[in-house]
């Protein structure tokens, strides 16, 4: 039973890591993406959006954290 805790926390720190918001962005982003996918609405833009997307969800909470700290 221990194994299976460490192997846990493990995964939980290895993917949300320092920032949850980050984490739960790209989640976002890429769950649109498949979604957009799925309804077949999917172009040769999508992969461009998708980067830009994550882009943003990387740069918002980097900048917040300049600005106050």
């Amino acid at each position: 039973m221990r194994f299976l805790v460490a192997f846990g926390r493990f995964w939980y720190d290895f993917v949300v890591g320092d920032d949850w918001r980050i984490a739960a962005g790209v989640v976002g982003v890429l769950a649109v993406g498949a979604v957009v996918l799925a309804i077949g609405r999917g172009g040769s833009w999508l992969p461009a959006a998708i980067a830009v997307a994550l882009i943003v969800v990387f740069a918002v909470p980097v900048l917040r954290a300049g600005r106050s700290g």
